[in-house]
Formats: structure tokens, C-alpha cells, sequence
């Protein structure tokens, strides 16, 4: 069984924040609605088709739900 472990520390790409491969159980859009919202981080943009997010923004996010 290929189990990945969530980074600690560093910065992720979408495609590791959100299911299946990530912590996150939104769809694409609802998530870049959410940023625009306020209610997920928003990203670092590291060049033109890249953008990241600090690990410990992602993490704060999937913690603080499983701690409620």
C-alpha cells in the first residue's frame, strides 16, 4: 500500500493539497473560490504556471478541522 505522508515543513502544489492525493476534500473550484474568499491561504507564485502554498497554511487548515 502506497500511503503518502503530508509534508511537515515547505511548500506543496495543488494537485498534493487536493483528494485524492492531498488532505483537502474540495474540487478545483471550490477551492480557488475559497482563496478568493478568504477562507483558504493564499499562494506564493513562484513563476507564471507555478503556484505553491506553505505546508503550514495547508496543515493549519486540516488540523484545526479534525481538533473541532
Amino acid at each position: 500500500m502506497n500511503v503518502t505522508v503530508f509534508p511537515e515543513t515547505g511548500l506543496v502544489r495543488l494537485a498534493q493539497i487536493l483528494s485524492p492525493h492531498g488532505p483537502i476534500p474540495v474540487s478545483k473550484s471550490t477551492w480557488w473560490q475559497g482563496v478568493k474568499d478568504g477562507r483558504f491561504p493564499q499562494p506564493l507564485k513562484l513563476g507564471p504556471r507555478t503556484t505553491v502554498w506553505k505546508v503550514e497554511d495547508i496543515r493549519a487548515l486540516f488540523e484545526d478541522d479534525h481538533n473541532a
